[in-house]
């Protein structure tokens, strides 16, 4: 049976009415399938505009549960019809509690799991702890036909202990789903290179590729502004960088992986015999500090 796994990429500008996202996301779905890929990655909150620019009451009602949702039913009836792995972004309502998540969603169509974002950033243009509770599913992976694949949402891209809780469960691969761009009020500041080497960094130390999907375009959400970067690239285990798109450019991205190879290679290397976890205790903690700091 072959090992060889094929990650595909797409990114592209969001409009605020769902079925033409759903209609654009599928038709780059079925470009990278036909390009071969296996496993393919949609940007985050792909449903619409990415609506945490502004703190509203009225942006929950785009909220829906889990079973029944019509976006991820759409894609996994894609994802059955192509035979690909999707992982699917969607705004969660669960009772009295909304969520930043993800259904897994295999090659059969079938719904493996949820994961619920971990870490919700705060901040002009971010404001997601207004509407997103903290994820209670801790980090998660899932083995499908093509390899086993780890889940992070946007803001978990930036910490390494994602990246590495998903590796020691087994991930293969490491994928983040990302809305990201121009930053309110500093208008200079671009942190793409900086958003690439992070997640680039997380996958040579981890030995593993890492993907992140990105929207493109300017949005107006209740007369704010902002415009995402684009940039959705494919890394290699060793972090170098084997597939990038632009800033700007609705794009299709693929890469190919032979799994049997990165797993031997992993192996070798040692990174995962050597680890010290027992002295890691610091890593636990809010302060770094392990039982009563000195002194107080």
């Amino acid at each position: 049976m072959s090992e060889i796994t094929t990650l595909g990429v797409v990114q592209f500008a969001c409009s605020d009415v769902v079925d033409e996202n759903i209609a654009n996301a599928s038709r780059l779905v079925r470009e990278a399938a036909a390009q071969g890929a296996n496993i393919v990655l949609v940007q985050e909150l792909f449903e619409g505009h990415y609506f945490c620019q502004e703190e509203k009451a009225e942006h929950f009602a785009r909220a829906r549960p889990l079973a029944g949702h019509p976006t991820v039913e759409a894609m996994a009836t894609l994802a059955s019809e192509l035979g690909v792995v999707i992982p699917i972004s969607f705004f969660e309502r669960r009772n009295q509690a909304y969520y930043n998540s993800v259904a897994m969603v295999d090659d059969r169509g079938e719904v493996l799991g949820l994961y619920r974002k971990t870490h919700i950033p705060d901040g002009p243009g971010y404001e997601e702890k207004f509407y997103f509770n903290p994820g209670d599913t801790g980090f998660r992976v899932w083995p499908t036909r093509f390899g086993t694949v780890g889940i992070g949402i946007c803001w978990d891209q930036w910490f390494p202990e994602t990246a590495r809780a998903l590796a020691l469960q087994g991930a293969e691969f490491l994928l983040y789903p990302t809305a990201i761009g121009s930053e309110p009020g500093r208008p200079e500041f671009d942190s793409m290179e900086h958003w690439r080497i992070t997640m680039r960094g997380h996958a040579g130390a981890n030995l593993m590729p890492v993907a992140a999907a990105n929207r493109i375009g300017t949005e107006v959400v209740g007369g704010k502004s902002q415009t995402y970067y684009g940039s959705s690239f494919i890394a290699g285990a060793q972090g170098e960088l084997l597939a990038g798109a632009g800033r700007d450019e609705e794009t299709v991205l693929v890469a190919s992986f032979d799994r049997a190879a990165l797993r031997a290679q992993r192996a070798a290397w040692g990174l995962f015999r050597d680890r010290r976890p027992e002295l890691y205790k610091a890593l636990a903690t809010s302060d770094g500090t392990v039982g009563l700091a000195e002194g107080v």
